[in-house]
């Protein structure tokens, strides 16, 4: 979710626009800089201004890419197996008109989305940067019965109480935190905002094969981001992922923070990047 942030913003080079033909129709793409290029895929309730503070720290050395999700801009959005093939077709789309390979970044289901890309399509990518992918999240009673009641409140009106299920039972944030955020009339209109991508998000997640075995198919360097502070659930998840990879990814532990650093603390996420890129690219 967007959130305030002590920090200055930092803009970067300026913005231009284009765009791409996606399976889901066009995809407007934002670029800031030159060099070699990255891509960033949002999270889930973001859009294409989610990682700008990120992107503007990077675009001194490097073409950065952005763009909305099709769960983010296409209203109704697709479901299940339609998202995922929506999802990775525009993700590859993008790709491949930068003039692939591309360093790709990704974020919570974003990075779940470029990990499907990427085992679609290695070539395409010269590294991954995988900011805690929530894995086989509602691949349990647990986070299926989580799925089930977010749809049935979204579908019965009650989209702050969807959104406040997926956050407390999915993404694994305190209730009363939530519920005090909840409580801010500016929280409630995000949330309703966003509510209808978010569901569809975690049910495209629903829809990919269970576990992570698949994953050994990917044969790029990859650098896997966790918040120091993060639901552990996360944390443990981009371990699983890094016991199946096929060569040891590099870990980064973000100093005090959580699962939204990109926002936070952007010059750290953008640092943590850079070094990376330094050998991938």
């Amino acid at each position: 979710m967007t959130g305030s942030t002590d920090r200055p913003d930092f803009a970067g080079p300026p913005e231009t626009a284009n765009e791409v033909s996606g399976p889901s129709g066009p995809v407007t793409v934002v670029e800031q800089g030159a060099g070699p290029s990255v891509l960033i895929v949002h999270g889930g309730s973001g859009d294409v201004t989610a990682w700008a503070q990120v992107a503007g720290r990077l675009a001194g050395g490097f073409r950065v890419l952005r763009y909305t999700r099709p769960l983010y801009r296409v209203d109704p959005p697709p479901t299940g197996a339609r998202a995922v093939a929506a999802e990775v077709g525009d993700l590859l789309a993008v790709a491949r008109a930068a003039a692939a390979p591309v360093l790709l970044v990704g974020h919570s289901s974003g990075a779940v989305v470029a990990l499907e890309a990427a085992l679609a399509e290695p070539p395409t990518f010269r590294g991954l940067i995988l900011y805690e992918p929530p894995l086989d999240v509602t691949h349990s009673p647990a986070g299926s019965d989580a799925l089930r009641r977010a749809r049935a409140a979204l579908d019965a009106g009650s989209p702050a109480e969807a959104m406040r299920i997926h956050l407390i039972d999915l993404v694994g944030m305190p209730a009363d935190l939530i519920d005090q955020m909840l409580a801010h009339p500016q929280a409630q209109s995000f949330v309703t905002g966003v509510a209808a991508g978010q569901i569809a998000d975690n049910e495209m997640l629903d829809a990919l094969p269970v576990g992570l075995d698949r994953f050994a198919a990917v044969d790029v360097p990859t650098l896997l981001l966790c918040g120091e502070n993060s639901p552990t659930h996360l944390i443990d998840r981009s371990g699983a992922l890094a016991e199946v990879l096929p060569h040891p990814p590099r870990r980064v532990v973000l100093a005090g923070q959580t699962h939204g650093a990109e926002r936070e603390d952007p010059d750290a996420v953008a640092a943590a990047i850079w070094a990376f890129a330094a050998t991938a690219v």
